[in-house]
């Protein structure tokens, strides 16, 4: 499994590493009031891109904070209505049929 995950890693490595020596080419972001802005597409993209994760965490902000805010003030109520454990016997475990393999 974990060559698998590494064999995973490496193809979206190349990939975007792919990507970068494709797009080098240089491009012009024209902004507000004549503003510009010269670098490689692939700079450009990346720069959209993490703007937008760094958007779509600010604007979920609030609702953590109210879920937070919610569990910290319920905690103390569940606590207090929550049945007490109950003690079991510890469990017995069956006798597989066959010896595991060895190497899996």
């Amino acid at each position: 499994m974990r060559i698998l995950v590494w064999v995973l890693r490496g193809l979206v490595f190349f990939t975007l590493f792919a990507f970068a020596l494709n797009n080098q080419q240089p491009v012009t972001v024209r902004w507000f009031f004549g503003a510009e802005w010269h670098a490689p597409m692939v700079i450009v993209v990346l720069a959209a891109f993490a703007g937008g994760c760094a958007l779509g965490v600010l604007a979920m902000v609030p609702a953590w904070w109210r879920h937070r805010r919610e569990a910290r003030r319920l905690a103390p109520e569940a606590a207090a209505t929550a049945p007490p454990p109950v003690s079991r016997p510890p469990a017995v475990e069956p006798v597989p049929e066959h010896p595991p393999r060895e190497g899996l």
